[in-house]
């Protein structure tokens, strides 16, 4: 029968023996919840790095690839638009920076590309200004620097020279012949893109202008201008990092020039651009150089030229028979001969009617001179 009264070493023993049992079970609970918290932070903070690591290694290998690779097409990541989304949103974008101006082009989706073809913007590289030389040698009149032009044809064929290529910053020698697709003349707004962002309702003489319009033309390296294609600034820009604001500004310049949208991806591409130099000037026009007559070797006058009354030239012109219009013309309006032979002087509008290249002048049935000008409907018309 069990000693009902044990012993005092007995009892002592039992108590320290239930003491410790109990102390370990407390141990064990307390090192189980602490494995368990480490284990789920650990965890977390693993999978984050991790995330952060492949994000940051993306990036630089997109930036490698945009300075290495001169011909990349695809804009990868957009810079995000920060600085310029808050100067739209506070109005502080200071006016004539391309900032300012990109907010107030509508943004609306792209429209379908059916019915275009190159033939909607009119013949390729047209003599639009009338000055004798087409576009294209307009445009390398312009860009190129030592240049040299073909006899005869008054410094209007360029036969070689070099460019400071603006979209690789790399300097490329041009000469006519097999190897004339080095240098190929730029569309800034595709005229793809374009069609699809509005010009498809602003008429053929306005879309003839705007294929032609040195605003919207640059002289670039051919290989970089066939990467592009019809791209926009959400999907393509310059290798040459450096010229990436005044490429997004001169695009913004003729979509508000031609009353053109932009797509929501294309504007925060532009914005994003735009956010690194906020004080990045609109560009509004783009001068082309006189070209040399032809006989002589001297200037010829702009189209535009400034009706001063000369004498001489009026007892010439109205040697003509009296009916004629030319007559009617050198009478109201005497001017130099060669300025007469170089405008589109020769041909009657109509006050009110839609013109094409815009500054040009014309004359109406009763003498008046009329240029071609901004309507308040935002077309080209001939206007006093």
């Amino acid at each position: 029968m069990p000693d009902e009264n044990p012993s005092p070493a007995a009892s002592e023993a039992d108590k320290k023996k239930n003491k410790g049992c109990g102390c370990t079970a407390v141990i064990v609970l307390i090192v189980l919840i602490i494995t368990a918290i480490a284990s789920r932070g650990g965890g977390d903070d693993k999978a984050s790095d991790l995330g952060d690591t492949t994000s940051q290694s993306v990036q630089v290998e997109t930036q490698d690839q945009a300075t290495e690779t001169p011909t990349a097409t695809a804009v990868t990541s957009s810079p995000k638009p920060t600085k310029a989304v808050a100067a739209h949103a506070s109005g502080a974008a200071k006016k004539g920076t391309a900032t300012a101006a990109l907010a107030e082009l509508p943004v609306k989706g792209r429209a379908p590309k059916t019915g275009y073809s190159r033939d909607q913007f009119g013949q390729a590289w047209a003599d639009v200004d009338r000055n004798g030389c087409d576009t294209r040698n307009d445009i390398l009149r312009r860009d190129l620097v030592n240049k040299s032009y073909k006899a005869g044809t008054g410094d209007c064929k360029v036969l070689s020279g070099d460019l400071p290529d603006p979209y690789t910053g790399r300097n490329i020698h041009f000469k006519r012949g097999p190897n004339s697709s080095a240098v190929q003349i730029d569309h800034v707004v595709a005229l793809s893109n374009a069609w699809q962002t509005g010009a498809q309702k602003i008429g053929s003489d306005q879309r003839l202008a705007f294929a032609n319009d040195p605003l919207n033309l640059l002289a670039v390296d051919g290989p970089t201008n066939e990467a592009k294609g019809d791209g926009d600034a959400a999907t393509w820009l310059p290798p040459n990092k450096r010229f990436r604001c005044s490429y997004v500004a001169r695009q913004v310049a003729v979509k508000k020039k031609y009353h053109l949208w932009v797509t929501s991806a294309e504007h925060d591409a532009i914005a994003g651009i735009l956010s690194s130099c906020p004080g990045q000037k609109l560009p509004t026009s783009s001068v082309i150089p006189a070209v040399r007559s032809h006989v002589g070797g001297k200037p010829a006058a702009k189209p535009a030229a400034t009706h001063t009354a000369h004498h001489s030239h009026t007892a010439t012109a109205t040697r003509h028979s009296a009916t004629s219009k030319a007559t009617k013309r050198a009478k109201h309006h005497a001017e130099p001969r060669s300025a007469k032979e170089d405008r589109p002087s020769g041909r009657t509008v109509h006050g009110g009617a839609f013109c094409s290249s815009e500054g040009s002048q014309g004359v109406s049935k009763s003498g008046t001179t009329l240029t071609c000008k901004v309507a308040k409907d935002g077309r080209l018309r001939w206007k006093k």
